[in-house]
């Protein structure tokens, strides 16, 4: 009887982890049911806007829009371990949608960020032109992120990102401001850790939903997969065989080059 008893109170004792887990499950197919309409959104958005290589960015509030919602897409997936970790040590309903917006907000920051980078270079060589300079510049900067890949801040970035637990740790702040400043740090560890693999975007073609598929599974790839330095120098070897194909046999790769058909 006292056997029964006990094995009755454990029961009874791991209903709230159960009801926890599931409540944990649930978030994380909440954010990849808000990542798959993001990719069904911008795709939508993006259809026939693909220019290839540099293309133009539109309006300072359509870009930072589009931005926004591209990001959640791409990045959404590998962030919601995350989200749910910080769930599960708040306790609070809204504090993980408050940490996911936070999140945003850095990466919004780095769409403005880039978006006047783009405006800079437009006015800067008004004639930018693919066989001039632009195939040298797409070739260089694939292998600049390429060297990034290596680097001892993107091996810290990465880090972080794929152990959020002690960044929470060290970071954690109580309410609904803290969790939005949270978001926001983690947000910015991830700009850190990523920021070239979206150079590598902008470089192939910002609005391609194929490169756009790519970088993102890149991404998941370095902050899921437990081989880390496989991760990583698989990234850098691709990013670099873009690069050297571009320079070399440009037409291997699938890009749309500005008033022509894709390559």
């Amino acid at each position: 009887m006292t056997a029964l008893r006990s094995g009755h109170s454990a029961g009874t004792d791991l209903r709230p982890a159960l009801g926890a887990a599931r409540a944990h499950l649930g978030l994380v197919l909440i954010l990849f049911a808000l990542a798959a309409l993001g990719w069904w959104w911008t795709s939508t958005r993006m259809q026939d806007m693909d220019n290839g290589p540099w293309t133009g960015l539109g309006t300072f509030g359509w870009f930072l829009g589009l931005w926004v919602v591209m990001m959640a897409a791409m990045m959404f997936p590998s962030v919601a371990p995350t989200v749910a970790l910080d769930a599960q040590m708040s306790g609070r309903m809204l504090a993980p949608f408050l940490f996911a917006s936070g999140y945003l907000l850095s990466w919004a920051a780095a769409g403005v960020i880039a978006f006047c980078v783009g405006m800079v270079g437009s006015y800067a060589v008004p004639d930018f032109e693919w066989e001039d300079a632009g195939r040298l510049l797409t070739g260089a900067t694939l292998i600049t992120a390429a060297a990034y890949e290596l680097s001892p801040l993107k091996n810290v970035c990465l880090g972080k990102c794929r152990s959020p637990l002690g960044v929470l740790l060290g970071s954690w702040r109580g309410g609904r401001f803290g969790a939005l400043r949270m978001g926001t740090r983690n947000g910015a560890w991830c700009v850190g850790c990523c920021w070239a693999l979206m150079a590598a975007l902008f470089a192939l073609g910002v609005m391609s939903s194929l490169w756009m598929a790519v970088v993102a599974s890149l991404i998941a790839a370095e902050k899921i997969l437990p081989w880390r330095r496989i991760a990583t120098y698989g990234t850098a070897g691709v990013l670099l065989a873009l690069g050297v194909m571009v320079l070399l046999v440009p037409a291997a790769v699938p890009l749309t080059i500005p008033g022509s058909r894709p390559m």
